[in-house]
């Protein structure tokens, strides 16, 4: 049996037509030799010539950006259904050389999870789709789920088992959560109770040699490195055991929007010196874009939505913000009171709870062209600072432009910053992340976008955190600089550019971390951490 499906998978190899000699065959040999079932190669392998391939590849891309003819794209699409694939690609890819990305749920803003920055490094995406079970441990308040699952996918197994918990990971539901866990990861809930990768109890990891580490096994060194480090770095997560955490039954949730003609400058700089102190119950964001100033009225005003979830009643909720913000306006008719999940659903359009299976989001979040940045705020910025920054969403380029506001605080504050990688804790009082999109037929000047969001970022540069000016590594940014993929010289310094940004001075234990586990470098990316042995 083995020779005539060895015979099908090479007629349909890819082949290069560059000087390159890519191990294609040998690859897929590999493979044959180590798979517990060879038979199963074809289904779970996808090639260049496979006439799936494409979609495959774009089924969870989430930029556009990266799925245009001149992206770079896999030798090989890996779709394991076990660990003992996913160990088979690891052994195969280490012995051909071929460089490895690991796929969730395919949100990494620079493609990284399924696709390279330089045309000539040949790599395979190992993509966890089918590994994406969901365990809830209700009398435990506990939960095991595969990395491959979606934030929507755990938010749905737990509303399943219970109305009172629920677990702190992020907002829109196709993300997968080995990308954001493997960041940290925040969300409605995390002011309250951290990120979720505070709240991760236990990990399974393949690492660089195969082997299936638990936290026991791997030790605190890597365990701590995964929990916030960033993906692709330090080995492949299967699964992640999650604390998960009490809710009330239901929420109060309220959105309300302010324009300039409606005070909206003053709200934001008022909010920018409360919003961090609020109770911990309380997180209270601020999404902001151009709009019509009316639908006869081609003039344009900026509008800012004020978004809140807070673990309490409406009774308990409008007297709060009377004491806190009174210029605000909170009256009862602006809120509605829901279960958590039923919250989340509603912030983005959603209305029955399955919408949270869909892989595929609809609303609510980038599905087209478009470039992000971020940024940490430590002090408020001034009215005029505000004021200066409009104008710029009123230029043609930022018709699709928005910035969103998310306040800090709380128990963010009394967690340290070396608790895990991510540093991001006292001191900051809200985050800033900046999108620019743009639609397929603007895709060919996209420098202009990238300028826009550029010129907005460099205005930006005396309001926000400097020293470094910190960043958010599941927001991934090459801007803020790279790593050279094919040279270990100078790396440590190349990479620190980027990583001090990221990580604080938590980026010295990572590299020493991944020195230890990985000094060959076998998981890397653009953006991944480097060993002590390349420099």
């Amino acid at each position: 049996m083995f020779p005539s499906l060895f015979v099908i998978l090479l007629s349909v190899s890819w082949k290069s037509s560059s000087t390159l000699a890519y191990p294609s065959e040998g690859f897929l040999h590999c493979l044959s030799l180590h798979f517990a079932n060879s038979t199963s190669i074809s289904k779970l392998v996808y090639t260049q010539r496979n006439s799936s391939f494409s979609s495959v590849l774009k089924s969870s891309a989430q930029n556009f950006r990266f799925t245009t003819p001149s992206t770079p794209t896999p030798l090989f699409i890996i779709t394991p259904l076990q660990p003992s694939h996913i160990q088979a690609a690891i052994y195969c890819s280490r012995i051909h050389g071929l460089h490895v990305r690991t796929r969730s749920g395919g949100h990494d803003f620079e493609g990284l999870s399924y696709t390279t920055a330089n045309y000539i490094i040949p790599f395979v995406v190992i993509d966890l789709v089918n590994l994406r079970s969901v365990q809830v441990d209700v009398e435990k308040a506990t939960a095991w789920v595969e990395s491959g699952a979606t934030i929507g996918e755990l938010y749905y197994g737990i509303a399943q088992k219970s109305r009172t918990l629920a677990f702190p990971a992020g907002l829109f539901y196709t993300v997968g959560v080995g990308g954001q866990f493997s960041g940290g990861g925040y969300g409605p809930l995390f002011r309250k109770y951290g990120l979720a990768a505070d709240n991760v109890i236990d990990a399974r990891l393949i690492d660089a040699k195969g082997r299936i580490l638990d936290r026991k096994s791997m030790g605190d060194d890597l365990f701590w490195a995964i929990r916030g480090g960033g993906g692709g770095s330090f080995g492949i997560v299967l699964a992640w055991k999650l604390k998960l955490v009490a809710v009330p039954a239901n929420v109060t949730v309220f959105t309300v929007r302010k324009t300039l003609e409606q005070n909206a400058t003053k709200l934001v700089h008022r909010w920018q010196s409360i919003a961090h102190k609020f109770p911990k119950e309380l997180l209270m964001s601020i999404f902001i874009s151009s709009v019509k100033s009316s639908e006869a009225d081609k003039k344009m005003t900026i509008q800012a939505n004020f978004s809140s979830m807070f673990l309490g009643s409406i009774d308990e909720l409008v007297p709060l913000m009377e004491e806190r913000f009174p210029e605000f306006g909170l009256v009862r008719d602006d809120c509605l009171e829901m279960s958590w999940v039923e919250a989340i659903l509603s912030a983005q359009g959603g209305v029955q709870l399955e919408t949270l299976l869909e892989r595929h989001q609809k609303t609510g979040v980038s599905q087209t062209f478009f470039k992000a940045k971020f940024d940490y705020v430590k002090q408020p910025i001034p009215e005029m600072g505000l004021e200066g920054l409009w104008p710029m969403f009123y230029e043609e380029e930022a018709k699709m432009a928005n910035i969103f506001l998310v306040a800090y605080g709380g128990k963010m504050d009394e967690i340290p910053e070396t608790e895990i990688p991510f540093p991001h804790r006292a001191g900051t009082i809200y985050s800033i992340i900046y999108v620019v999109d743009w639609d397929e037929k603007d895709n060919r000047n996209s420098k202009r976008f990238l300028n826009w969001i550029r010129r907005v970022y460099d205005y930006m540069t005396p309001y926000v955190s400097n020293s470094p000016r910190e960043a958010y590594v599941n927001y991934k940014d090459l801007q803020i600089g790279s790593n050279n993929m094919f040279s270990c010289k100078g790396s440590y310094a190349q990479a620190k550019i980027w990583g001090r940004k990221y990580f604080k001075n938590n980026f010295d234990r990572l590299v020493y971390v991944k020195t230890k586990v990985d000094p060959e470098n076998f998981f890397r990316h653009e953006q991944s951490i480097p060993p002590l042995s390349c420099f």
